[in-house]
Protein backbone atom coordinates (compact mmCIF):
# COMPACT_ATOMS: atom_id res chain seq x y z
CA UNK A 1 0.00 0.00 0.00
CA UNK A 2 1.65 3.46 -0.84
CA UNK A 3 1.32 6.54 1.32
CA UNK A 4 -1.20 7.78 -0.40
CA UNK A 5 -3.28 4.80 -0.36
CA UNK A 6 -2.92 4.45 2.79
CA UNK A 7 -4.07 8.19 3.62
CA UNK A 8 -6.90 8.04 1.99
CA UNK A 9 -8.30 5.07 3.75
CA UNK A 10 -7.11 6.30 6.86
CA UNK A 11 -9.14 9.37 5.97
CA UNK A 12 -12.44 7.57 5.22
CA UNK A 13 -12.08 5.20 8.47
CA UNK A 14 -13.37 7.40 11.50
CA UNK A 15 -11.91 7.73 14.63
CA UNK A 16 -12.87 4.23 16.81
CA UNK A 17 -13.72 2.62 13.90
CA UNK A 18 -12.73 -1.53 13.16
CA UNK A 19 -9.85 -0.41 11.02
CA UNK A 20 -8.43 -2.71 7.79
CA UNK A 21 -5.64 -2.27 5.64
CA UNK A 22 -5.39 -4.27 2.33
CA UNK A 23 -1.82 -4.63 0.51
CA UNK A 24 -3.85 -4.31 -2.95
CA UNK A 25 -6.65 -2.53 -3.81
CA UNK A 26 -9.74 -4.03 -4.83
CA UNK A 27 -11.72 -4.29 -7.98
CA UNK A 28 -12.38 -1.01 -9.06
CA UNK A 29 -16.41 -0.59 -7.41
CA UNK A 30 -17.42 1.44 -10.28
CA UNK A 31 -16.57 -1.81 -12.88
CA UNK A 32 -18.57 -3.42 -10.11
CA UNK A 33 -21.47 -1.57 -9.74
CA UNK A 34 -21.51 -1.49 -13.77
CA UNK A 35 -21.53 -5.67 -13.79
CA UNK A 36 -24.17 -5.51 -10.94
CA UNK A 37 -26.18 -3.13 -13.52
CA UNK A 38 -26.01 -5.67 -15.99
CA UNK A 39 -26.25 -8.46 -14.15
CA UNK A 40 -29.92 -7.26 -12.67
CA UNK A 41 -31.03 -6.48 -15.71
CA UNK A 42 -30.62 -9.77 -16.91
CA UNK A 43 -32.34 -11.25 -13.41
CA UNK A 44 -35.35 -9.06 -13.92
CA UNK A 45 -35.47 -10.09 -17.55
CA UNK A 46 -35.46 -13.48 -16.93
CA UNK A 47 -38.41 -13.15 -14.42
CA UNK A 48 -40.25 -11.12 -16.88
CA UNK A 49 -39.87 -14.21 -19.04
CA UNK A 50 -41.08 -16.44 -16.45
CA UNK A 51 -44.09 -14.64 -16.00
CA UNK A 52 -45.24 -14.12 -19.81
CA UNK A 53 -44.34 -17.70 -20.09
CA UNK A 54 -46.76 -18.71 -17.08
CA UNK A 55 -48.79 -16.12 -18.42
CA UNK A 56 -49.99 -17.22 -21.99
CA UNK A 57 -50.22 -21.35 -20.71
CA UNK A 58 -52.54 -19.79 -17.98
CA UNK A 59 -54.26 -17.92 -20.27
CA UNK A 60 -57.94 -18.98 -21.30
CA UNK A 61 -57.10 -18.60 -25.19
CA UNK A 62 -54.46 -21.41 -25.03
CA UNK A 63 -56.91 -23.60 -22.60
CA UNK A 64 -59.25 -23.57 -25.61
CA UNK A 65 -56.78 -24.14 -28.25
CA UNK A 66 -55.29 -26.87 -26.16
CA UNK A 67 -58.90 -28.49 -26.41
CA UNK A 68 -59.41 -27.91 -30.11
CA UNK A 69 -55.72 -29.40 -30.54
CA UNK A 70 -54.91 -31.55 -27.90
CA UNK A 71 -51.58 -33.19 -29.01
CA UNK A 72 -50.64 -29.37 -30.06
CA UNK A 73 -51.02 -28.80 -26.16
CA UNK A 74 -49.94 -31.09 -24.49
CA UNK A 75 -46.81 -30.45 -26.78
CA UNK A 76 -46.81 -26.74 -25.56
CA UNK A 77 -47.71 -27.43 -22.06
CA UNK A 78 -44.57 -29.96 -21.72
CA UNK A 79 -41.89 -27.53 -23.46
CA UNK A 80 -43.38 -24.61 -21.12
CA UNK A 81 -42.86 -27.11 -18.26
CA UNK A 82 -39.43 -27.60 -19.41
CA UNK A 83 -38.70 -23.95 -19.95
CA UNK A 84 -39.92 -22.86 -16.55
CA UNK A 85 -38.23 -26.10 -14.19
CA UNK A 86 -35.23 -26.52 -16.43
CA UNK A 87 -32.09 -25.74 -14.13
CA UNK A 88 -29.82 -25.05 -16.91
CA UNK A 89 -32.47 -22.25 -18.29
CA UNK A 90 -35.22 -20.34 -16.40
CA UNK A 91 -34.44 -22.19 -13.30
CA UNK A 92 -37.66 -22.88 -11.51
CA UNK A 93 -39.25 -19.54 -12.87
CA UNK A 94 -43.28 -19.12 -12.75
CA UNK A 95 -44.60 -16.27 -11.59
CA UNK A 96 -47.13 -13.78 -12.27
CA UNK A 97 -50.54 -14.25 -11.50
CA UNK A 98 -52.75 -16.57 -9.68
CA UNK A 99 -51.34 -20.04 -11.33
CA UNK A 100 -47.62 -18.38 -11.49
CA UNK A 101 -47.78 -17.31 -7.65
CA UNK A 102 -49.08 -20.24 -6.62
CA UNK A 103 -46.35 -22.39 -8.48
CA UNK A 104 -43.73 -19.75 -7.34
CA UNK A 105 -44.78 -20.11 -3.54
CA UNK A 106 -44.44 -23.90 -3.67
CA UNK A 107 -40.82 -23.79 -5.30
CA UNK A 108 -40.00 -20.91 -2.71
CA UNK A 109 -40.87 -23.31 0.07
CA UNK A 110 -39.21 -26.10 -1.40
CA UNK A 111 -36.25 -24.23 -2.01
CA UNK A 112 -36.23 -24.81 -5.42
CA UNK A 113 -34.40 -21.03 -7.13
CA UNK A 114 -35.20 -19.28 -10.28
CA UNK A 115 -32.26 -18.91 -12.17
CA UNK A 116 -33.43 -14.90 -11.99
CA UNK A 117 -33.34 -15.12 -8.09
CA UNK A 118 -29.45 -16.51 -8.45
CA UNK A 119 -28.53 -13.69 -11.02
CA UNK A 120 -30.13 -11.18 -8.31
CA UNK A 121 -28.26 -12.57 -5.17
CA UNK A 122 -25.19 -12.47 -7.31
CA UNK A 123 -25.95 -8.63 -8.88
CA UNK A 124 -26.82 -7.54 -4.92
CA UNK A 125 -23.16 -9.60 -4.00
CA UNK A 126 -21.42 -7.45 -6.60
CA UNK A 127 -22.96 -4.47 -5.07
CA UNK A 128 -21.80 -5.60 -1.41
CA UNK A 129 -18.16 -6.10 -2.56
CA UNK A 130 -18.10 -2.45 -4.12
CA UNK A 131 -18.85 -1.06 -1.07
CA UNK A 132 -16.95 -3.35 0.75
CA UNK A 133 -13.76 -1.95 -1.68
CA UNK A 134 -15.05 1.67 -0.67
CA UNK A 135 -15.87 0.56 3.15
CA UNK A 136 -12.61 -0.91 4.85
CA UNK A 137 -14.98 -1.92 8.10
CA UNK A 138 -17.26 -3.83 5.95
CA UNK A 139 -13.77 -6.20 5.22
CA UNK A 140 -13.54 -6.74 9.43
CA UNK A 141 -13.77 -10.68 9.37
CA UNK A 142 -17.20 -11.17 11.39
CA UNK A 143 -18.63 -8.78 8.88
CA UNK A 144 -17.72 -10.44 6.10
CA UNK A 145 -18.23 -13.48 7.67
CA UNK A 146 -22.11 -12.04 7.94
CA UNK A 147 -22.02 -10.49 4.29
CA UNK A 148 -20.93 -13.81 2.65
CA UNK A 149 -23.56 -16.25 4.83
CA UNK A 150 -26.23 -14.33 3.67
CA UNK A 151 -25.18 -13.87 0.14
CA UNK A 152 -25.09 -18.03 0.00
CA UNK A 153 -28.03 -18.39 1.88
CA UNK A 154 -26.49 -19.61 4.91
CA UNK A 155 -29.14 -18.62 8.09
CA UNK A 156 -27.67 -20.29 10.90
CA UNK A 157 -24.28 -19.20 10.17
CA UNK A 158 -25.37 -15.87 9.14
CA UNK A 159 -26.78 -15.43 12.78
CA UNK A 160 -23.67 -17.08 14.44
CA UNK A 161 -22.03 -14.23 12.30
CA UNK A 162 -23.66 -11.69 13.56
CA UNK A 163 -23.49 -12.67 17.19
CA UNK A 164 -19.67 -12.44 17.19
CA UNK A 165 -20.06 -8.48 15.09
CA UNK A 166 -22.45 -7.78 18.21
CA UNK A 167 -19.78 -9.21 20.75
CA UNK A 168 -17.08 -7.59 19.02
CA UNK A 169 -18.15 -4.38 18.07
CA UNK A 170 -21.89 -4.20 20.18
CA UNK A 171 -25.28 -3.58 18.30
CA UNK A 172 -25.04 0.29 17.35
CA UNK A 173 -21.68 -0.10 16.06
CA UNK A 174 -22.61 -3.66 14.23
CA UNK A 175 -25.28 -1.35 12.75
CA UNK A 176 -23.35 1.46 11.39
CA UNK A 177 -20.67 -1.43 9.66
CA UNK A 178 -23.39 -3.06 7.75
CA UNK A 179 -24.89 0.31 6.66
CA UNK A 180 -23.69 1.14 3.29
CA UNK A 181 -25.08 -2.64 2.71
CA UNK A 182 -28.37 -2.84 4.49
CA UNK A 183 -30.39 -2.56 1.48
CA UNK A 184 -28.73 -5.26 -0.51
CA UNK A 185 -28.39 -7.75 2.70
CA UNK A 186 -32.25 -7.41 3.43
CA UNK A 187 -33.09 -7.96 -0.38
CA UNK A 188 -31.34 -11.21 -0.19
CA UNK A 189 -32.69 -12.26 2.74
CA UNK A 190 -36.19 -11.53 1.26
CA UNK A 191 -35.20 -13.66 -1.86
CA UNK A 192 -34.03 -16.76 0.02
CA UNK A 193 -36.00 -17.52 2.37
CA UNK A 194 -39.38 -19.31 2.44
CA UNK A 195 -41.90 -16.38 2.92
CA UNK A 196 -43.07 -15.46 -1.10
CA UNK A 197 -44.56 -12.35 -0.09
CA UNK A 198 -41.69 -10.01 0.93
CA UNK A 199 -39.94 -11.14 -2.57
CA UNK A 200 -41.18 -7.97 -4.07
CA UNK A 201 -39.42 -5.98 -1.23
CA UNK A 202 -36.26 -7.56 -3.36
CA UNK A 203 -37.04 -7.29 -7.13
CA UNK A 204 -37.66 -3.71 -6.21
CA UNK A 205 -34.79 -2.63 -4.72
CA UNK A 206 -32.92 -4.05 -7.22
CA UNK A 207 -34.75 -2.37 -9.97
CA UNK A 208 -34.17 0.74 -7.68
CA UNK A 209 -37.67 1.58 -7.43
CA UNK A 210 -39.37 2.49 -3.92
CA UNK A 211 -40.64 -0.66 -2.54
CA UNK A 212 -44.13 -1.04 -1.28
CA UNK A 213 -43.65 -3.57 1.30
CA UNK A 214 -41.26 -4.26 3.87
CA UNK A 215 -38.85 -6.49 3.68
CA UNK A 216 -39.32 -9.07 6.68
CA UNK A 217 -42.64 -10.16 6.30
CA UNK A 218 -43.77 -8.86 2.96
CA UNK A 219 -46.29 -6.63 4.77
CA UNK A 220 -47.88 -4.18 1.94
CA UNK A 221 -47.56 -0.19 2.61
CA UNK A 222 -51.95 -0.26 2.34
CA UNK A 223 -51.30 -1.76 6.37
CA UNK A 224 -49.68 0.78 7.23
CA UNK A 225 -52.19 3.25 6.00
CA UNK A 226 -54.98 1.66 7.89
CA UNK A 227 -52.56 2.14 10.73
CA UNK A 228 -52.27 5.58 10.30
CA UNK A 229 -55.63 7.00 8.94
CA UNK A 230 -55.21 10.08 10.69
CA UNK A 231 -56.51 13.51 9.07
CA UNK A 232 -53.71 15.38 10.20
CA UNK A 233 -54.32 18.61 12.40
CA UNK A 234 -52.28 21.38 13.92
CA UNK A 235 -52.77 23.70 16.46
CA UNK A 236 -51.02 26.74 17.67
CA UNK A 237 -48.96 26.55 20.81
CA UNK A 238 -45.91 28.99 22.34
CA UNK A 239 -42.29 27.82 22.57
CA UNK A 240 -40.66 26.61 25.42
CA UNK A 241 -37.84 28.69 27.77
CA UNK A 242 -35.53 27.01 25.58
CA UNK A 243 -37.17 27.16 22.41
CA UNK A 244 -37.69 30.64 23.14
CA UNK A 245 -33.72 31.32 23.19
CA UNK A 246 -32.42 29.31 20.53
CA UNK A 247 -35.00 30.88 18.26
CA UNK A 248 -33.99 34.54 19.43
CA UNK A 249 -30.37 33.74 17.73
CA UNK A 250 -31.58 32.30 14.65
CA UNK A 251 -31.09 33.11 11.18
CA UNK A 252 -31.38 32.42 7.38
CA UNK A 253 -28.44 29.93 7.85
CA UNK A 254 -28.40 26.03 7.10
CA UNK A 255 -26.66 25.30 10.44
CA UNK A 256 -29.13 28.07 12.39
CA UNK A 257 -32.06 26.07 11.23
CA UNK A 258 -30.89 22.55 11.95
CA UNK A 259 -29.97 23.71 15.55
CA UNK A 260 -34.08 25.17 15.47
CA UNK A 261 -35.26 21.49 14.23
CA UNK A 262 -32.83 20.00 16.87
CA UNK A 263 -34.87 22.46 20.20
CA UNK A 264 -38.35 21.25 18.57
CA UNK A 265 -37.24 17.97 19.57
CA UNK A 266 -39.72 14.92 17.79
CA UNK A 267 -42.59 15.16 20.05
CA UNK A 268 -45.26 16.93 17.40
CA UNK A 269 -44.01 19.93 17.16
CA UNK A 270 -43.02 22.21 13.36
CA UNK A 271 -42.36 25.95 13.24
CA UNK A 272 -43.55 28.34 10.62
CA UNK A 273 -41.17 31.40 10.24
CA UNK A 274 -42.32 34.33 8.23
CA UNK A 275 -39.38 36.87 6.76
CA UNK A 276 -39.23 40.30 5.50
CA UNK A 277 -36.57 39.75 3.06
CA UNK A 278 -33.89 42.12 1.97
CA UNK A 279 -35.62 42.01 -1.56
CA UNK A 280 -39.00 43.39 -0.17
CA UNK A 281 -40.87 40.10 -0.26
CA UNK A 282 -42.64 38.05 2.23
CA UNK A 283 -41.46 34.76 2.82
CA UNK A 284 -41.97 31.78 4.86
CA UNK A 285 -40.14 28.70 6.04
CA UNK A 286 -41.36 25.59 7.59
CA UNK A 287 -39.46 23.73 9.99
CA UNK A 288 -40.15 19.75 10.13
CA UNK A 289 -38.62 17.46 12.51
CA UNK A 290 -38.04 13.60 12.31
CA UNK A 291 -39.20 10.50 14.18
CA UNK A 292 -39.55 9.65 17.77
CA UNK A 293 -38.30 6.22 18.35
CA UNK A 294 -40.18 6.06 21.43
CA UNK A 295 -42.81 4.00 20.63
CA UNK A 296 -44.27 2.66 17.30
CA UNK A 297 -47.54 4.66 17.51
CA UNK A 298 -48.15 8.22 19.61
CA UNK A 299 -50.78 11.13 19.44
CA UNK A 300 -48.28 13.23 16.53
CA UNK A 301 -47.33 11.95 13.17
CA UNK A 302 -44.01 11.89 14.02
CA UNK A 303 -43.86 8.04 15.20
CA UNK A 304 -42.30 5.19 13.49
CA UNK A 305 -45.61 4.09 12.07
CA UNK A 306 -45.46 7.26 10.49
CA UNK A 307 -42.06 7.23 9.05
CA UNK A 308 -42.83 3.70 7.64
CA UNK A 309 -45.89 5.49 5.74
CA UNK A 310 -43.63 8.51 4.53
CA UNK A 311 -41.32 6.48 3.05
CA UNK A 312 -43.54 3.87 1.29
CA UNK A 313 -46.28 6.50 0.33
CA UNK A 314 -47.06 10.64 -0.63
CA UNK A 315 -49.88 11.42 1.22
CA UNK A 316 -49.43 10.94 4.82
CA UNK A 317 -50.63 12.20 8.37
CA UNK A 318 -47.63 14.33 8.57
CA UNK A 319 -48.29 15.95 4.93
CA UNK A 320 -52.30 16.49 5.44
CA UNK A 321 -51.12 17.96 9.33
CA UNK A 322 -48.68 20.65 7.31
CA UNK A 323 -51.32 21.20 5.23
CA UNK A 324 -53.44 21.90 7.88
CA UNK A 325 -50.77 24.10 9.63
CA UNK A 326 -50.33 26.54 6.39
CA UNK A 327 -54.10 27.01 6.20
CA UNK A 328 -54.59 27.87 9.62
CA UNK A 329 -51.57 30.06 9.84
CA UNK A 330 -53.48 32.03 6.63
CA UNK A 331 -50.17 31.38 4.45
CA UNK A 332 -51.81 33.14 1.15
CA UNK A 333 -52.02 31.44 -1.92
CA UNK A 334 -49.39 31.57 -4.13
CA UNK A 335 -46.95 32.61 -1.23
CA UNK A 336 -43.37 31.39 -1.77
CA UNK A 337 -41.90 29.02 0.99
CA UNK A 338 -38.91 26.46 1.89
CA UNK A 339 -39.24 23.50 3.67
CA UNK A 340 -36.33 21.87 5.81
CA UNK A 341 -37.00 18.91 7.39
CA UNK A 342 -34.58 16.48 9.49
CA UNK A 343 -35.14 12.32 8.39
CA UNK A 344 -39.00 12.15 8.35
CA UNK A 345 -39.39 15.64 8.47
CA UNK A 346 -37.28 15.37 5.03
CA UNK A 347 -39.13 12.49 3.40
CA UNK A 348 -41.72 14.72 4.18
CA UNK A 349 -41.08 17.48 2.48
CA UNK A 350 -39.95 15.67 -0.85
CA UNK A 351 -43.51 14.10 -0.46
CA UNK A 352 -44.91 17.94 -0.15
CA UNK A 353 -42.94 18.29 -3.08
CA UNK A 354 -44.24 15.63 -5.08
CA UNK A 355 -47.74 16.87 -4.20
CA UNK A 356 -49.83 18.76 -7.70
CA UNK A 357 -51.88 20.62 -5.33
CA UNK A 358 -49.80 21.40 -2.56
CA UNK A 359 -47.27 23.14 -5.52
CA UNK A 360 -49.83 24.46 -7.14
CA UNK A 361 -51.37 26.30 -3.91
CA UNK A 362 -47.37 27.78 -2.65
CA UNK A 363 -44.74 28.02 -4.44
CA UNK A 364 -42.43 26.26 -2.91
CA UNK A 365 -38.80 27.23 -3.69
CA UNK A 366 -36.52 24.68 -1.59
CA UNK A 367 -36.60 21.32 0.17
CA UNK A 368 -33.65 21.00 2.30
CA UNK A 369 -33.48 17.39 3.84
CA UNK A 370 -31.09 16.67 6.18
CA UNK A 371 -30.51 12.88 7.08
CA UNK A 372 -33.30 11.74 4.71
CA UNK A 373 -33.66 8.67 2.77
CA UNK A 374 -35.65 11.15 -0.61
CA UNK A 375 -33.64 9.33 -3.52
CA UNK A 376 -36.37 7.51 -4.73
CA UNK A 377 -38.72 10.87 -4.74
CA UNK A 378 -39.32 13.48 -7.25
CA UNK A 379 -40.63 17.10 -6.95
CA UNK A 380 -43.53 17.42 -9.74
CA UNK A 381 -41.98 20.87 -10.60
CA UNK A 382 -38.64 20.83 -12.11
CA UNK A 383 -37.31 24.46 -10.52
CA UNK A 384 -37.71 23.38 -6.68
CA UNK A 385 -34.23 23.30 -5.55
CA UNK A 386 -33.62 20.14 -3.63
CA UNK A 387 -30.79 20.30 -1.10
CA UNK A 388 -29.66 16.54 0.40
CA UNK A 389 -27.17 16.45 3.35
CA UNK A 390 -26.05 13.11 4.23
CA UNK A 391 -23.59 11.50 7.21
CA UNK A 392 -22.10 8.57 5.03
CA UNK A 393 -22.17 6.90 8.82
CA UNK A 394 -25.96 7.79 9.20
CA UNK A 395 -28.24 4.48 8.47
CA UNK A 396 -31.50 6.44 7.56
CA UNK A 397 -30.27 8.05 4.75
CA UNK A 398 -29.70 4.48 2.97
CA UNK A 399 -33.28 3.35 3.70
CA UNK A 400 -34.19 4.48 0.38
CA UNK A 401 -32.06 1.44 -1.22
CA UNK A 402 -29.76 4.41 -2.66
CA UNK A 403 -26.47 3.52 -0.53
CA UNK A 404 -22.42 3.69 -1.13
CA UNK A 405 -23.21 0.16 -3.15
CA UNK A 406 -25.92 0.90 -5.57
CA UNK A 407 -25.44 1.83 -9.49
CA UNK A 408 -28.54 4.64 -9.20
CA UNK A 409 -28.41 8.06 -9.06
CA UNK A 410 -30.31 11.29 -8.64
CA UNK A 411 -31.46 13.88 -11.14
CA UNK A 412 -28.52 16.28 -12.20
CA UNK A 413 -30.59 19.19 -10.64
CA UNK A 414 -30.32 17.75 -7.12
CA UNK A 415 -27.36 19.44 -5.02
CA UNK A 416 -26.25 16.45 -2.57
CA UNK A 417 -23.74 16.74 -0.11
CA UNK A 418 -22.44 14.21 1.66
CA UNK A 419 -19.43 13.75 3.90
CA UNK A 420 -17.72 11.18 6.50
CA UNK A 421 -17.28 12.29 10.27
CA UNK A 422 -16.22 11.37 13.95
CA UNK A 423 -19.67 10.47 14.71
CA UNK A 424 -19.48 7.05 13.73
CA UNK A 425 -21.94 5.32 15.94
CA UNK A 426 -25.70 5.52 14.85
CA UNK A 427 -27.93 6.88 16.38
CA UNK A 428 -25.63 9.33 17.24
CA UNK A 429 -24.58 9.87 13.50
CA UNK A 430 -28.07 10.62 12.41
CA UNK A 431 -28.69 13.30 15.67
CA UNK A 432 -29.62 16.79 13.99
CA UNK A 433 -26.64 17.88 16.50
CA UNK A 434 -24.14 15.73 15.12
CA UNK A 435 -25.07 17.44 11.73
CA UNK A 436 -25.01 20.65 12.54
CA UNK A 437 -21.94 20.13 13.99
CA UNK A 438 -20.03 18.82 11.38
CA UNK A 439 -21.19 21.82 8.86
CA UNK A 440 -20.12 24.20 12.00
CA UNK A 441 -16.47 22.70 11.49
CA UNK A 442 -15.09 19.86 9.19
CA UNK A 443 -17.89 20.95 6.48
CA UNK A 444 -17.78 24.65 6.44
CA UNK A 445 -17.61 24.85 2.79
CA UNK A 446 -20.70 22.97 2.39
CA UNK A 447 -22.15 25.19 4.78
CA UNK A 448 -21.30 27.90 2.67
CA UNK A 449 -22.87 25.99 -0.53
CA UNK A 450 -26.08 25.81 1.33
CA UNK A 451 -26.55 28.87 2.35
CA UNK A 452 -24.98 30.91 -0.93
CA UNK A 453 -28.25 28.91 -2.66
CA UNK A 454 -30.95 30.51 -0.10
CA UNK A 455 -30.03 33.95 -0.34
CA UNK A 456 -33.63 35.15 -1.22
CA UNK A 457 -35.02 34.27 2.30
CA UNK A 458 -32.09 36.67 4.02
CA UNK A 459 -34.06 39.41 5.93
CA UNK A 460 -35.84 39.76 9.38
CA UNK A 461 -36.97 37.47 10.94
CA UNK A 462 -41.43 38.89 12.50
CA UNK A 463 -42.41 35.30 13.20
CA UNK A 464 -41.52 32.29 14.28
CA UNK A 465 -44.60 29.69 15.53
CA UNK A 466 -44.86 26.87 16.77
CA UNK A 467 -47.38 24.26 16.14
CA UNK A 468 -48.60 21.02 17.71
CA UNK A 469 -49.23 18.50 14.81
CA UNK A 470 -51.37 15.82 15.93
CA UNK A 471 -52.96 12.52 14.34
CA UNK A 472 -56.72 13.74 14.23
Amino acid sequence: MTADTAGEVAERTPTGAPYVTTEERRTDPDLLREASVLLADAALAARRSGAALTAACASWQFGVRAARHPMWGLATALAAGRAVTNSAGLGFGANGGPVGELARSVATVSRHRAASVRMAVEAFALRIEAATAEHPNLAVPQAKHLTDAIVAGRRMEALRAARELIQLLGVTRSLTTLSPVLMELLAILALLDENPTNDSFAWVTLAGGTPTTEPLLGLPSELLQRLNQGKGTAERTEADALLARVLERSGNDIVRYIDDISALGNHGLALLRRVHCADGSERFVLLLPGTSFGRLRNSSPQDLVGAFDGLLRTDTTYTRSVKHLLVRAGVPEGAELMVVGHSLGGITAMNLASDLDFVSTYRLSHVIAVGSPIDTKRAVDRTVQVISLVNKHDVIPGLDGRGPATALDIPESWLELTWVDETYDYPLSHAPQAYASTLRGAQLRHRAQVNELITAYDGEIVGNQPYLLLDK
